[in-house]
């Protein structure tokens, strides 16, 4: 697969299996938004071939909300007024049927707040209110994308709980290594423009990174070995001395510094490129573009130093 001549994968066989629950690991611009859109035919191939069953049925959890914009000015209980009138939770004997409210209501929603506009809600709801849209419509593949951005541990935990009962197939790309160790059971790399299974799950991924680049030397989301010391080899977490909510805060928090820092560190570069493209005759301008790249790099520390202090609070 490739855009223009840059190659983004190659020599990728992978067959997914019915009822599969995977987890896609690799840094940010190694191909993993790429795959999900081969999947679920987003992306079309430059070579090769994706071949899907005639029963097949995908649907994505995108970190866009495409999902709501034609329901912006609708209150959330007109919205779920046009759903489907049943979903079914789990399979064979403990099949549950849930209507659209209730199904909502165990995604964390208040019943005061169905009286709120789609466009009013905060971030975590209008996330909840996405994933309600997408299981409704029955896929039977399910892509979540990050799907921990925006929501709070309470919907975390929930939507954990709700995964568990969903008999489909479960493909997840998420820097939260306790939700992705959680809701899936194996786990594939994009290494060096392949993917690679790996039945040592996430710390085979990191042992391959650090074998690559050296350890500390990986950049942006490759920092993804500060979530996983929350939780021990085998997915449990680990002896931090926090409480299941400290522990769940603190993970999403340095999740969210982690997203920071890559986003500083791309600021950062983007300005020095933009200092070294200014007029060199302008000392004022270039003074402003110095202190601009000053504070980038000030607010970038402090990212650092906040990352170092969660992650040794995960650590104990």
């Amino acid at each position: 697969m490739a855009y223009g001549d840059k190659q983004v994968l190659s020599d990728i066989e992978w067959r997914i299996a019915p009822g599969e629950r995977t987890g896609i690991l690799g840094v940010n611009g190694a191909g993993k938004s790429t795959l999900l859109g081969l999947i679920d035919g987003a992306v079309q191939p430059t070579t090769g071939t994706v071949k899907r069953g005639k029963t097949v049925k995908v649907q994505t959890l995108t970190q866009r909300l495409d999902e709501l914009e034609q329901h912006w000015d609708d209150p959330v209980r007109v919205v779920l007024a046009n759903l489907a009138t049943s979903f079914t939770v789990g399979s064979g004997s403990k099949a549950q049927e849930l209507t659209p409210s209730q199904l909502l209501e165990r995604l964390g929603f208040a019943s005061a707040q169905l009286s709120t506009p789609v466009k009013d809600l905060s971030g975590g709801q209008k996330r909840r209110l996405q994933l309600l849209l997408i299981l409704l419509d029955s896929p039977n593949v399910l892509i979540l994308d990050e799907p921990t951005n925006d929501l709070d541990t309470d919907m975390l935990a929930a939507m954990e709980d709700l995964l568990d009962s969903w008999p489909g197939t479960l493909i997840v790309v998420s820097h939260d290594r306790y939700f992705l160790e959680r809701v899936t059971d194996q786990q594939y790399g994009i290494l060096e423009r392949r993917l690679r299974h790996l039945p040592g799950g996430v710390d085979e991924y990191l042992a391959l990174r650090r074998a690559q680049h050296g350890a500390g030397s990986a950049s942006g989301s490759g920092r993804l070995g500060s979530t996983v010391t929350a939780t021990s080899g085998s997915g449990t977490p680990a002896e931090s001395g926090l409480s299941g909510a400290e522990l769940r805060a603190a993970q999403k928090e340095v999740a969210s510094v982690e997203r920071r820092m890559t986003k500083l560190t791309e600021q950062v570069e983007k300005a020095k490129l933009a200092l070294a493209e200014h007029d060199q005759g302008d000392y004022a301008g270039l003074a402003e573009e110095m202190k601009k790249i000053s504070a980038l790099e000030d607010e970038l520390a402090e990212q650092e130093l906040r990352w170092l202090e969660l992650s040794e609070a995960l650590e104990g």
